[in-house]
């Protein structure tokens, strides 16, 4: 472990005990920052690390709501503002049973250094709650988003803080909280993005993370003399990740070979097509939160019960489900099979452990802060897109953001390079976003 780096992990863990997730995404980011910080001894002079680990605000509340049996249910909502030197905060909200101080805390630290890699004024944060929206009616979920939203509205503003969804906060969610600050306020402004189209929403946004993911990859292939045509490819997860991403992959002549849900995995040799595709959004809508079904809609495809993707042999693996969905034991049987390329699409999909030995085994990685960043570039562009108070086309939207993602892999690509550490786009992004966010910090001063 790098001697300079572990003294601010060790800081860390003793603020932060018994927060796995967030000490795991610290250890991963800190310990590329190295050469960075032996070049600039000023950023450990002015405590710029410290401040950094630290968010600069962090507000936890609890979330009365009455189900549709009369009774009262209360759930535990976060949201914590990290970083916001380059701009207001942004990041997405979160609603599932595994929501914790420690995911949240990971995830918005996490979004510090995608958004500084997209190159644009955006800070880092991010929020959301133990709720479940798997299972509950529209009213359930109406008056739980309209409860959370009382809680955190005082908290937001279009130059303070725009959240956007993110797992089990889809357009239906961000509607709800939307009508809630609105009625809270009595303000019409873009506080929130992935909003409806008929509202201020971005056209295209529902795939945007899921194409960028894509764009990122060909950028991959493309620095090693290759392309996605013809290319195999093993998806997790089924949501709108996943769904975006399928698409764009058909669309460049890839062939997808799988999904995945919490139930197991969908392995349909004959290619998951641009139309099957749909069938993805219909399994999230009946809100089972399962994958299964797919098989009665395809019976050539099989379903495997409790397996993920990560077993079938392919030329590119891009997870979308959820964090440290590849562990040790799957980054093995990944590289027996012959794996070249990695480019992940959920936040952190990878362990420490295995992200470790698939780069010491030649596997080519596209690290999630700089893969996943399309969502949130695109959220950036509704932004502007409702302070502009004008729409965007859907190929204006593409196009910008084909433009956004083929920067951050430049900047990733050329930061490692700067470094001599090769083509290391896992410690690239992780010094390129760094770098943007360490310099305003020094500009503004000890704050």
């Amino acid at each position: 472990m790098a001697n300079l780096t572990q003294q601010y992990i060790d800081i860390a863990a003793k603020r932060n005990p018994g927060e796995p997730e967030f000490l795991q995404t610290i250890e991963e980011v800190l310990t590329s920052l190295e050469p960075v910080l032996k070049a600039h001894p000023e950023y450990i002079e002015s405590g710029l690390i410290e401040r950094l680990i630290e968010p600069e605000r962090g507000v936890s509340f609890r979330v009365s709501w009455v189900d549709d049996e009369g009774k009262t249910q209360v759930n535990r909502g976060f949201r914590y503002q990290y970083n916001s030197a380059i701009g207001p905060y942004k990041g997405g909200l979160r609603f599932a049973p595994s929501v914790c101080p420690s995911i949240v805390k990971f995830l918005g630290f996490e979004q510090i250094f995608k958004n500084s890699l997209t190159g644009l004024p955006l800070g880092g944060g991010k929020g959301g709650a133990d709720f479940d929206p798997n299972g509950k009616s529209d009213g359930e979920i109406m008056r739980f988003c309209q409860a959370y939203m009382t809680e955190l509205y005082r908290y937001l503003g279009p130059e303070t803080d725009i959240p956007a969804g993110d797992l089990g906060v889809g357009k239906k969610e961000i509607g709800y909280l939307f009508g809630q600050y609105k009625r809270l306020t009595n303000r019409f402004e873009g506080v929130l993005t992935g909003k409806g189209i008929p509202y201020g929403g971005l056209q295209g946004r529902t795939e945007a993370t899921g194409y960028g993911i894509v764009f990122f990859a060909r950028e991959m292939l493309k620095r090693h003399g290759e392309d996605l045509k013809g290319k195999t490819v093993a998806v997790s997860g089924f949501g709108n990740v996943a769904w975006g991403t399928v698409l764009k992959l058909n669309e460049l002549g890839a062939k997808v070979i799988s999904i995945s849900g919490p139930d197991g995995c969908i392995y349909d040799e004959s290619g998951i097509t641009a139309e099957k595709a749909c069938c993805m959004l219909d399994l999230r809508s009946c809100g089972k939160n399962i994958c299964a079904p797919y098989c009665e809609e395809y019976p050539t495809a099989q379903f495997l019960k409790g397996k993920k993707p990560w077993s079938i042999k392919a030329d590119l693996y891009i997870p979308c489900a959820t964090q440290n969905e590849i562990t040790i034991e799957d980054a093995k049987t990944m590289v027996e099979n012959g794996c070249k390329y990695l480019c992940e699409g959920a936040n952190m999909p990878t362990t420490n452990e295995a992200l470790k030995y698939l780069q010491d085994n030649k596997v080519i990685i596209g690290p999630s802060k700089a893969a996943n960043a399309g969502g949130v570039a695109c959220s950036c562009i509704e932004m502007g897109q409702n302070s502009g108070k004008t729409v965007f086309t859907p190929e204006e939207v593409y196009a910008q953001l084909e433009a956004i993602m083929i920067h951050i892999h430049e900047v990733a690509s050329e930061a490692s390079a700067r470094y001599n550490l090769g083509y290391d786009l896992v410690a690239g992004a992780n010094i390129a976003g760094f770098e943007r966010v360490a310099e305003a910090m020094m500009a503004q001063g000890i704050v």
